[in-house]
């Protein structure tokens, strides 16, 4: 079983025969190309994707800087190494090389060490970024089967449980209090589908780089943070386990700051949830903004069990639940990796201060502009 196939691509026999005959001893499988064209040839023939290519520049019919272009540009190539094998050591034709993508050079004259650990240390490194993704993924499609699994099938249970209840002849003579508790299942079960979808679509935005677009558009300043507040609390009403007292405390003065108003009142909405699912419906819960500096702290206190210290930083990442297992707390776990990201937007950064049967305070912390850059945003 080879260790891993080698593509070499060089116009020189001599030299093209003795790189083939040095890795072949150490147990590669090696393909040859005389040139770019034919090398794409072999590519195209090969069942699989060679593990690594080494390439000379200077080749006639498709030179080596052409032949990466050609592979860069194809996806199912797009990932393989890319080694440059050349007496060229024009600054120019490095340039290049690194603008295409290229992933190491090896110049000429070279000895037989120097061929193999270069080439020994592109495929230890592409292997360990395979196993990183891998166990990436395999950890994302856990996540993921878990929210179908449970997230969307609860609510989706309530929507067609009601849904039959209420096609079925004998609604017709159904109690009117009873036709409205059915009436708000499927309200319930709905809002929750809806809340998740759209966490869904926002952690892609976020991961694809959209919200920074939407952000660049639509900032302005904010001249009063009550507003924000009080619409996020509007939001958080409609969770229909918002059972607590909420109550807004803002220390002034707040100077303006330049904000997304959408995405900052989205942000507080999660952390207002986080809270609710958190606490008992009996606990306070806080919404606040006082200033420190430069900065605006806009915080949620709740008084619920708190976040274990080992868990601290974990909880800002995506589909994580701290004590999921123990407790079967409800939610994606996306509500905080939200906060990050907007956070993140806005030049600030998250903190949360937590104690084990006390409580939690999480903030978002936005850096202050002043009122003429406020005006001139």
């Amino acid at each position: 079983m080879p260790k891993a196939n080698i593509l070499i691509v060089e116009d020189d026999s001599y030299l093209l025969h003795g790189i083939r005959d040095i890795l072949t001893l150490e147990d590669y499988h090696v393909l040859t190309a005389e040139h770019g064209k034919a090398a794409l040839q072999v590519l195209t023939s090969e069942a699989r994707p060679p593990d690594l290519i080494v390439s000379d520049i200077m080749m006639p019919e498709m030179d080596g800087l052409e032949l990466l272009k050609k592979i860069r540009l194809n996806t199912h190539w797009v990932n393989i190494p890319f080694i440059f094998l050349t007496a060229k050591t024009e600054k120019t034709d490095v340039q290049a090389g690194k603008r295409l993508g290229v992933d190491d050079y090896l110049s000429k004259p070279f000895d037989a060490d120097d061929l193999l650990i270069a080439v020994e240390s592109r495929l230890k490194r592409q292997r360990a970024l395979h196993d990183y993704y891998s166990g990436t993924m395999t950890s994302l499609k856990k996540n993921i089967l878990m929210i179908l699994n449970h997230e969307f099938r609860t609510p989706l249970t309530l929507v067609v449980a009601y849904s039959d209840m209420l096609n079925d002849p004998v609604a017709v003579d159904m109690k009117r209090e009873d036709l409205r508790s059915f009436l708000q299942g499927i309200s319930s079960g709905a809002e929750r589908l809806r809340r998740m979808v759209e966490n869904f679509i926002m952690l892609v935005e976020i991961e694809m780089g959209e919200s920074r677009k939407i952000f660049e558009w639509r900032k302005a300043p904010i001249m009063e943070i009550e507003g924000v507040l009080k619409a996020a609390c509007e939001q958080a009403q409609r969770n229909p386990k918002m059972k607590h007292n909420l109550t807004i405390q803002v220390k002034p003065p707040i100077p303006p700051f330049i904000a997304d108003r959408e995405y900052l009142t989205m942000a507080l909405a999660q952390l207002l949830d986080n809270a609710v699912k958190f606490s008992k419906p009996e606990k306070p819960i806080i919404i606040g903004a006082h200033c420190e500096g430069d900065w605006v702290h806009i915080w949620v206190k709740d008084e619920g069990r708190g976040v274990p210290a080992k868990n601290i930083d974990e909880i800002w990442e995506a589909f994580h639940q701290a004590e999921r297992e123990m407790f079967e707390d409800q939610g994606t776990g996306s509500g905080l990796a939200i906060v990050r990201g907007v956070v993140a937007l806005h030049g600030g950064q998250v903190d949360v201060k937590s104690e084990r049967g006390v409580g939690s305070t999480f903030s978002m912390i936005l850096p202050v502009s002043s009122p003429e850059t406020a005006a001139k945003a």
